[in-house]
């Protein structure tokens, strides 16, 4: 709430400075919690623009003056074949959508401009002009990383919880895992097993001898290999 109605300057937008407006389906618990408006081809972000163009009482609740709001028309920046340049309002309008409480129209109208745009898209602005959308995502975002306007970000498809009952969330690290197949790592583990560590039960010690010979099977290595060439995970 405190930054609603802020002046901000949003990375490649073609307005100079933009302000910070209420949008009801976003995720407050999911990054920062602003995301840059895109009402050309987000159903959610057009249907916000248009109840804070529309409602006065709206601009008030939230202290936005109309010089906030008004001035903001829709910018085209793709052409999706078959959907046009600004799918997300005309599809809004041709299946009635009279705010951001039709969840159910605007989450199909998404469904449809988020993919098709992806898949078939073409870029009409900016740097990457003519380029297939598919490929400009890559590009644009890889441009802002360096730059330092933007940073990795990741998240679960969906909420995940621990079985401590906390929710997770994305550690976007290098991952490493050990090739529990090689030989030479059997090898270490067995000397280290065998002379220096004290399991004090013989049934422990058998069980780790057990599962040491259980990572040298066939499908163990079969996991590490798909592991390795589907995952792109190192090798260690």
């Amino acid at each position: 709430m405190d930054l609603i109605g802020c002046a901000v300057n949003a990375p490649l937008a073609t307005y100079e400075k933009v302000y910070i407006w209420p949008l009801m389906t976003i995720k407050m618990d999911k990054g920062t919690g602003v995301v840059t408006s895109v009402p050309s081809d987000a159903p959610d972000d057009y249907a916000a623009l248009m109840d804070l163009k529309n409602k006065k009482p709206m601009r008030e609740k939230f202290n936005l003056t109309d010089e906030m709001v008004l001035p903001f028309e829709v910018v085209p920046i793709i052409d999706t074949p078959g959907l046009g340049t600004t799918p997300a309002p005309d599809l809004c309008k041709k299946e009635k959508v009279k705010s951001q409480n039709d969840k159910v129209k605007l989450e199909a109208i998404k469904h449809i401009c988020y993919l098709e745009g992806f898949t078939k898209g073409k870029m009409i602005i900016g740097e990457h002009k003519g380029e297939s959308v598919s490929k400009a995502k890559t590009l644009i975002k890889d441009m802002m990383i360096e730059k330092g306007w933007a940073l990795a970000y990741s998240e679960p498809e969906s909420k995940v919880m621990s079985r401590s009952g906390d929710e997770c969330i994305v550690a976007l690290c290098d991952q490493w895992f050990l090739n529990y197949g090689k030989e030479q790592w059997k090898a270490g583990v067995s000397a280290h097993l065998g002379n220096t560590m004290n399991c004090y039960a013989p049934a422990t010690q058998k069980k780790f001898e057990e599962t040491l010979d259980w990572f040298m099977s066939g499908h163990v290595q079969e996991a590490m290999v798909w592991a390795q060439n589907c995952l792109g995970i190192h090798n260690l």
